[in-house]
């Protein structure tokens, strides 16, 4: 579990963990919508399995959204009197649009690790 976690936040193949999932440089700051690769460049592994594959993915980003959603909120609300303040919802808004690229990354990463084959 903490192997296959190392190899998500590395972007790496999920079948010979050497091979790079996405094409961009960086990983964790790369801003607009993320450039894939179609197979591995080490092991030739198709990431897109079928039309629509990444579709379950949005269902991780919206976990992903909301975990770090309430967070926020729990963090947040210590620095004001009261339990529900409207300034809370801004800044629970500016961080989902600071993330939210990060998140579709991780969204795809743990949805391809998800039907990884862990017979090998």
């Amino acid at each position: 579990m903490i192997n296959s976690l190392y190899h998500i936040l590395k972007n790496e193949c999920p079948n010979c963990n050497k091979g790079k999932v996405f094409a961009d440089k960086s990983f964790f700051f790369s801003v607009g919508f993320p450039k894939m690769n179609n197979n591995c460049s080490y092991c030739n592994y198709k990431f897109e399995k079928e039309p629509g594959y990444f579709f379950g993915a949005m269902f991780v980003n919206y976990a992903l959204t909301v975990g770090q959603a309430l967070i926020t909120f729990c963090v947040a609300s210590q620095f004001f009197d009261k339990l529900f303040d409207f300034r809370i919802l801004f800044i629970i808004g500016v961080v989902i649009v600071t993330l939210s690229f990060f998140n579709i990354r991780l969204s795809r990463m743990i949805w391809i690790y998800l039907f990884k084959n862990y017979q090998n």
